[in-house]
């Protein structure tokens, strides 16, 4: 008798059934709200054109002038960031941090030329209400920390399942990339066409979906939480600009100074940018004022794709005591912040936001082949129908080859603990069908005879 075939294929079809059936509704929700948020840019373009957009045209106003403007209007707080954007339809944005809003501030939008306020939001990070509120949608629901767990058991499946159906239907195709890439027009009706649209189009997405799994995990809560502390144990964090006191600065930066440290003279803002223009920043920019007397102020560049720079200038404002291009910056604090850029939409602007649409699109409907294929394969012969499709085979694990397991338990363990709701999950996932396995056992034990009868008994000749 030959030896049985040994295979990863049969474990991997049950762990992509059972991850995509159970955690696509989860994938759903975040499709449906990343689709939402990447919207925001043109929402907030119709929603706020009052405060964010000028059809002024002309000389500007001095920056100095355009600030106090806005600290007139609002003196309830202190000027922690001034945004200069770069488009010459745009308002300037003085951002007021208030002590009532916590986190949030007030972003008062000052007309560039005429030094007149157009209006205040309460924004978070820079972001308008609407902005933030989509954002907060997509990533907890407006639930807290307990709606923080969908997005980051989303994220944490994604790239697997994905990766999973990639092997399973390079596997099929025996490596004919041509007939992986392209479903069988000509198959007929049921599951072997949903499987053709399903695996194909997963085929084409799926290098931009594991982007958009690995860039939503460095900032999930746990998961989010490891990446950090790998990333600085690698030193790939970004660097920071020092804004020291200079030693002429005559230690009005001292800590152990007594009083309330002074607010920064407002009126040195101009001088400020032109010495970080003359430096090179060009783009939107954002200038924050010193945080004690005597320390530098900070010039940094917000101008995707790649400008974000950032400059300290010394407190009178004529020249740059220190310097951090991004050009300098760690590799992966380089790959960091385009992998973030890119999945908020705003790396590459339109083009980048037509591309998550495309994904989050797409998403949908391979979840929508799925289940139809789930549904497909229920059976229907009469006495064995049944609302849901069946699943494969259980017992897979037994026919993985010794390399598999050698490779693979160590592999999911490392992972269960880099990706923590991977883990629990997955845990979660075997207890379950453990659950299910035995219920069916017991099943077929009570429907079988308690032994056979036999064939010569009294009863079976009766029954001749």
């Amino acid at each position: 008798m030959s030896a049985p075939t040994r295979s990863v294929g049969p474990l991997l079809l049950r762990l992509h059934f059972y991850a995509g059936v159970l955690v696509a509704p989860f994938l759903v929700v975040a499709a449906v709200t990343g689709l939402l948020f990447v919207t925001t840019p043109q929402l907030d373009r119709a929603v706020y054109a009052d405060e964010l957009r000028t059809d002024g045209h002309g000389p500007r106003k001095p920056l100095a002038e355009q600030v106090a403007a806005a600290v007139a209007a609002h003196p309830e707080g202190t000027v922690s960031e001034v945004i200069l954007p770069a488009g010459d339809d745009l308002n300037t944005r003085v951002v007021f941090a208030v002590e009532s809003l916590g986190e949030n501030n007030d972003t008062v939008y000052v007309d560039p030329y005429t030094a007149r306020v157009k209006g205040s939001l309460v924004t978070y990070y820079g972001a308008t209400p609407l902005n933030t509120w989509l954002d907060v949608l997509h990533r907890d629901l407006h639930l807290g920390p307990v709606g923080n767990l969908y997005s980051e058991l989303a994220a944490s499946w994604l790239w697997i399942v994905a990766l999973g159906g990639v092997v399973l239907w390079l596997r099929r195709q025996r490596g004919r990339l041509r007939a992986a890439l392209v479903p069988d027009l000509k198959a007929r009706k049921g599951v072997r066409r949903s499987r053709g649209w399903h695996a194909s189009l997963g085929l084409w997405l799926a290098l931009g979906l594991f982007i958009i799994s690995a860039t939503g995990l460095t900032w999930s809560n746990y998961a989010g939480e490891n990446f950090g502390a790998v990333q600085d144990a690698l030193n790939g964090s970004a660097p920071a600009v020092s804004t020291a006191a200079a030693p002429d600065s005559g230690g009005g930066g001292h800590h152990g100074s007594a009083g309330a440290a002074r607010p920064a003279d407002l009126t040195l803002l101009d001088p400020v940018v032109a010495t970080a223009r003359a430096a090179g920043l060009d783009g939107t920019v954002i200038v924050t004022p010193p945080a004690e007397p005597g320390t530098a102020w900070t010039v940094g560049q917000d101008s995707a794709p790649f400008g974000f720079d950032v400059v300290a200038v010394a407190p009178d404002g004529k020249t740059v005591t220190d310097r951090v291009d991004f050009a300098d910056w760690p590799l992966l604090a380089k790959l960091t912040k385009l992998g973030i850029y890119a999945h908020m939409g705003i790396l590459f602007g339109l083009p980048n936001q037509l591309v998550l649409g495309a994904l989050a699109l797409g998403l949908l409907t391979v979840i929508f082949w799925g289940y139809r294929m789930w549904w497909q394969r229920r059976p229907t012969r009469a006495g064995r129908s049944a609302p849901f499709g069946t699943a494969p085979a259980r017992a897979a694990w037994r026919q993985l080859p010794t390399w598999a397991i050698v490779v693979g338990v160590p592999l999911v363990v490392a992972l269960g603990y880099a990706l923590p709701l991977f883990g629990l999950s997955l845990v979660g996932f075997l207890l379950t069908d453990l659950v299910i396995g035995a219920l069916q056992g017991r099943r077929v034990a009570a429907i079988a005879p308690a032994s056979p009868v036999p064939l010569d008994s009294p009863s079976e000749e009766a029954k001749v």
